[in-house]
């Protein structure tokens, strides 16, 4: 992954969340490679009286190809809230990753299909 940044919104930051938010979102290398970029937003939503506090983490990645995922989370905890967006992205990044496996194996095939040209 080339850069990573971390913003809060609602929040004070502390080296403590950058460190913990960075290093799960970095952790998806291991998934799908080739990551070029993340933008990480952790904060608060307003308090409300039935809900608590209410935690969110938002994340944007570049992937190569011009593509990109945006997914956001909640919980009442900023901790878990960061847990599940990266959980999430982790499924979402394998099925990426499966659809352009299937899209290169389309076109190994095709490559290697006889044409009817061919044989005459």
């Amino acid at each position: 992954m080339d850069s990573v940044t971390v913003q809060s919104k609602g929040i004070e930051m502390t080296p403590a969340i950058s460190e913990y938010a960075e290093e799960k979102i970095m952790s998806l290398n291991k998934f799908f490679e080739g990551i070029t970029k993340a933008d990480i937003i952790v904060g608060m939503r307003h308090n409300s009286q039935q809900k608590g506090k209410v935690f969110f983490a938002e994340v944007n990645l570049d992937l190569p190809g011009k593509h990109s995922i945006h997914l956001e989370k909640e919980s009442s905890d900023l901790y878990k809230a960061i847990d599940k967006v990266k959980d999430h992205l982790k499924v979402d990044l394998e099925k990426m990753k499966g659809k352009m496996h299937a899209k290169d194996q389309e076109v190994i095939r095709e490559s290697k299909a006889y044409h009817i040209d061919d044989m005459e």
